[in-house]
């Protein structure tokens, strides 16, 4: 089997997940670089990293640069991502800064795997609530169409970075201590805008065009790219939530043509990447703490609209940090590879 030189850049939550996603799902790596701000040894599972400072150099010779990206920020992607590119890499990026650009695919591949032909040099991954929801939707729309999305997604404080998962905790911490509740104040280095723990609130991203935030129109956008149909009418709450890692997602549909839920059930049930879990009554449902290390996309809560006649609601919940980034990029660059045998 042919073996390609792989580069990692970026050393937190979503680059020590794309270490692990390349591990689990045996990448054919010959050689491979971790590539940060600064030079330094890390550990992952036992295996020991050497981590190099990040340099246009240190993409000579690599095959498939994985760019970790931070969720919302400008990533090395702007500065690096051209020059890998130059020396012959092909750039998979987490990050924001490519996704909408007209001759860059945006990639799930359960869902628009072909798209990755038309690549330039770069591939974008999606946003992280994107990538749950178009690979629910996507049989749905292929079998019968579909008009009309809401959603509201509900999402982990890891999406927004370690030093939110440190603010949750450290806010968890201190109301254990004093038994009160608003400590938002009290804790240093903030992350977030508004206090987590014991709390949710509906701003991911800046405010933007009617008062949608950037996370909002990330959804409508990305989704309408992905799947190819900017007629689908799409409207998304996005909503921070008290949970370490895994997103979840409330979604409405109207569909073109009516379909029963025991149908959708059955088309979830044997497409890829999808796990459907729907035994209410026995209180069988996806739930963050269960979806957490695993890189599939778990639906449940299948049911009917009783006033609308193509209404049905979904229940859709991932990993963010595997299935919503470091995962999705690893299948993406499986991908790649195939097309270069």
């Amino acid at each position: 089997m042919k073996k390609f030189n792989v580069a990692v850049v970026g050393a937190g939550a979503v680059g020590i997940e794309m270490l692990r996603s390349l591990k689990k799902l045996n990448f054919p790596v010959n050689e491979l670089r971790v590539l940060a701000r600064s030079s330094r040894a890390m550990e992952v599972d036992g295996d020991i990293y050497q981590v190099k400072a990040i340099a246009p150099e240190e993409f000579d010779g690599i095959d498939i640069a994985l760019f970790a990206g931070t969720e919302g920020e400008k990533g090395a992607a702007v500065s690096f991502a051209p020059e890998a590119v130059k020396r012959g890499a092909v750039v998979i990026d987490n990050g924001a800064d490519f996704r909408m650009a007209p001759d860059v695919p945006l990639v799930v591949p359960e869902v628009n795997a072909r798209d990755i032909k038309k690549h330039k040099g770069i591939i974008a991954n999606p946003n992280c609530s994107t990538i749950q929801m178009v690979v629910a939707l996507n049989p749905i729309y292929k079998k019968v169409g579909i008009k009309r999305v809401i959603v509201t997604t509900l999402q982990a404080s890891s999406g927004a970075g370690k030093a939110a998962v440190d603010q949750l905790k450290e806010e968890l911490k201190q109301i254990a201590a004093s038994d009160y509740q608003n400590v938002h104040a009290a804790v240093a280095n903030k992350a977030m805008p508004q206090q987590l723990a014991y709390n949710v609130f509906p701003q991911i991203g800046g405010f933007a065009d009617f008062d949608y935030t950037s996370e909002e129109w990330k959804l409508v956008k990305e989704t309408h790219k992905i799947i190819g149909d900017k007629k689908i009418k799409l409207s998304a709450t996005t909503v921070r939530v008290p949970v370490r890692t895994g997103h979840s997602e409330s979604v409405y549909i109207e569909t073109g043509k009516p379909i029963e839920p025991e149908k959708v059930k059955a088309l979830l049930r044997k497409s890829p990447g999808i796990i459907v879990i729907d035994d209410p009554k026995q209180g069988l449902y996806p739930m963050p703490k269960d979806v957490e290390g695993k890189g599939e996309t778990f639906v449940g809560r299948i049911r009917k609209d009783p006033f609308v006649k193509n209404g049905l609601w979904l229940w859709v919940v991932a990993d963010n940090l595997l299935k919503g980034a470091a995962y999705n990029a690893v299948q993406i660059a499986e991908e790649v590879i195939k097309l270069k045998k």
